[in-house]
This record gives structure tokens, sequence and C-alpha cells, in this order.
């Protein structure tokens, strides 16, 4: 009879020479990994999109298999992120009297949080003394990764790296953004909303939503316009800043 690691391996040798790889453990170490999460009462040490990253990369290393063999099957996942961004107008459409009431407010709260937050991650990196191009590709870090890499591209950065700022920015909001702002003392769910999807997209919203379903529609509203105005502004503010 076969011991269970052997069918393990077995199991493992036929994934991995069908894209079932990527989707198959993108979905086991994350569902693993979330109710590690829940258990540990939601401690912030172990976000579950941290984890499962760590976990993953851990096991491609020691597999030796390819991120491109990896991403063949977790192409799946990485198409319903644009399902799931439009499916944030839901809960925001429930918003819409209070965000009628406040247009004016998000919207200033929403260009001022992009140009500051542009300014300042070039400024510290120039200050470190990095490379033109990595402050070109780190500019775009708080602007959820497709549109990040994108416009990356256009000015002259790397979007791979600025694939891995994005992810790094997101994981650091979801970790200590709601922490923040509770030191900072403030309670209202749509102004904290507004400033974890202004400072942390796609991870930020994530989290938003789990403190609550206005904090979290005001994240992705909040998430959606960074990117529009990012990619109006950011060519205009590179001029300037270089």
């Amino acid at each position: 009879m076969m011991s269970s690691d052997n069918q393990l391996a077995v199991i493992w040798v036929y994934l991995s020479t069908t894209p079932l790889i990527g989707l198959t453990l993108t979905l086991v170490v994350y569902s693993l990994t979330y109710q590690l999460y829940i258990r540990s009462q939601s401690s912030p040490l172990l976000n579950p999109v941290l984890v499962s990253i760590t976990v993953i990369i851990c096991v491609l290393l020691i597999t030796d298999t390819s991120y491109q063999t990896y991403f063949d099957g977790a192409q799946y996942i990485h198409f319903l992120l644009g399902p799931s961004t439009v499916a944030l107008a839901v809960p925001l459409y429930e918003q819409l009297p209070k965000l009628k009431r406040l247009w004016l407010p998000v919207l200033i709260s929403i260009v001022g949080g992009v140009f500051i937050g542009v300014i300042s991650a070039v400024l510290i990196a120039r200050g470190l003394g990095v490379s033109l191009e990595i402050q070109l590709s780190i500019a775009p870090k708080s602007v959820t990764a497709p549109v990040a890499m994108g416009i990356s591209e256009q000015i002259g950065g790397l979007p791979s790296l600025t694939a891995a700022f994005v992810v790094i920015t997101g994981i650091i909001g979801a970790l200590l953004g709601v922490h923040i702002l509770k030191l900072a003392g403030i309670k209202d769910d749509a102004v904290k909303g507004i400033a974890m999807g202004v400072s942390s997209h796609g991870i930020g919203t994530a989290r938003a939503f789990q403190m609550s379903q206005e904090m979290g529609a005001f994240s992705g509203l909040a998430m959606a316009l960074t990117a529009l105005t990012t990619a109006i502004a950011l060519p205009w503010l590179i001029q300037w800043l270089f």
C-alpha cells in the first residue's frame, strides 16, 4: 500500500505537468493561511496574503518550479481580479447617500493622497541614493498592480520591480493601516476606507472589508479613483520632480 508521502509525491508530479499546479497551490495555501489568520483572531502578523506569498515562494523554490509554470494555472485567479474589482461597485452603491454628502472631501483627499504618496516615495528613494530607474519604479507603488505596471513602463520604470513595490505597499497597509488610524483617533469608517484605498490599493481594501462594509466600500472607491488620478497626474509629476 502506498504511503501518504508517496501519494503526495505522485499528486505533485501529476499537477506539475498541468496548469493545475498554480491554481491548486494558490487555493490550498490561501485556504490554510486564512484559517490560521482566523484562529489567531486576525493577527496582522499572520495576514493571509503575506503568509500565502511567503509559503508559495518557498514551495516553488524547494520544488524548483518556475514562476511561469506556476502562473500558467494561477492566471485563472488573476483573471478574476477584474470582475472582483467591478463588484466593489455593489457595496459602494449602498453607501451612495453618504457619498453624495462627502464627494468633495473624498475628491480632495484622493488627489492630495496621490500627490503626497508619489512625491514622498520618490524623495525618500532619492535621499537613500537609489538609481533613477528605481525611483521611477517606486512612484506608482500605491496603485493596483496592473495599472501601476502600465504607468511604470510608460514613465521609464521597471514594471516587474513596480509590481514588487505594489505588493509590499499593500501588505504593509493591510498590516498597519487600521492600527495607525486607530491610534490617530479616526472613528469614521468612510474616512478609514478612503485612507486604506489611497495608500494600499486592493490588499488594503480586502482588509477594510474585514472591518466593515462601509469601510470596504469607500476603500474600493478610493482605490479606483487613485488609479485614475495617478495615471493622469504621474507623468506630469515626474517631469516636475526630475
